[in-house]
């Protein structure tokens, strides 16, 4: 199968020239098969005056093309919405707010928004999946050093915000799909919710020796479990992960703090489980951000 060509500017323009092409768009995506009310499932509207709203002929109900998306109530333009997909798409190490805003001719504060809204569509985008098979599992810290280390874990316990790594293997032993998750604590409780929501039942779980994995993880699943070795090829593909995690947070964020850790992790684990789209990805995307 040949790869698709990612979107050129130039491509970009002709498709997305002005408002009127992204409402089409977006009226495509939400309503492929024609207008539905989302109340009475009535299929005829009319358009109002105003952004992208419409009212059903049957139940008068009023709706938008932005309803039930990160983009609504944004009050901003819609090229403006898709020209910020568009780089975000484009720049496969991320984009800073600084950047965008440049690029976009807003603030700061509208660029800082958008991104935020679109890594948001990220995440709950990879929320509708599951790992299953063979599934790769440990924790890791994020941020700046932290004194002492967890019984167990040796001296890769460093950091000062806990976060939960789970990455399935194909049937050639290489990475799949990637999860990340902040966590409060490495306890028995918090290891269990991550892993059913996150890892399909009966799927096999390799992790490292750290006991707090062991109950919980045994009730579920398959466990495998050997004591770490640097040396080895224990979680040799997660470990790689994270490495590569900290060095887009680092690189293109310069770190950042607990309270947006999680939007980063989530935009890695996006671009990572779609690494294989190339020149798609902008379109899968775009259909995030409005589905």
């Amino acid at each position: 199968m040949s790869k698709k060509k990612a979107l050129s500017f130039s491509q970009f323009i002709k498709r997305f020239p002005n408002e009127e092409a992204c409402v089409k768009y977006l009226y495509a995506v939400k309503w492929p098969k024609g207008f539905v009310c989302p109340v009475c499932g009535h299929r005829h509207c009319y358009a109002l005056n105003g952004y992208c709203r419409y009212q059903c002929a049957n139940c008068r109900h009023q709706t938008s093309l932005t309803a039930n998306t990160v983009m609504h109530r944004s009050h901003l333009p819609l090229t403006k919405w898709f020209w910020a997909i568009y780089l975000v798409a484009c720049d496969k190490r991320g984009i800073s707010a600084l950047t965008l805003a440049g690029k976009l001719e807003v603030s700061y504060k509208t660029a800082w928004y958008l991104l935020r809204r679109i890594r948001a569509a990220m995440e709950m985008r990879d929320e509708r999946y599951v790992l299953q098979g063979i599934v790769e599992f440990d924790d890791s810290y994020f941020g700046a050093g932290r004194k002492g280390n967890i019984p167990g874990k040796g001296g890769r316990a460093r950091g000062n915000q806990a976060v939960f790594v789970a990455v399935s293997k194909d049937e050639k032993g290489n990475p799949a799909y990637l999860r990340m998750q902040l966590t409060p604590n490495v306890q028995s409780t918090s290891i269990e919710n991550f892993a059913q929501s996150r890892i399909a039942y009966g799927s096999t779980v390799q992790t490292d020796g750290f006991n707090a994995y062991r109950k919980p993880l045994a009730e579920c699943y398959d466990h495998e479990w050997e004591v770490f070795n640097p040396d080895g090829e224990l979680l040799k593909w997660l470990h790689h992960m994270i490495g590569n995690a900290k060095t887009f947070i680092n690189g293109t964020y310069h770190g950042t703090s607990t309270k947006h850790l999680q939007m980063y992790l989530s935009e890695f684990c996006y671009r990572f489980n779609r690494r294989k789209l190339h020149g798609a990805i902008f379109d899968r995307l775009l259909v995030a951000v409005a589905g």
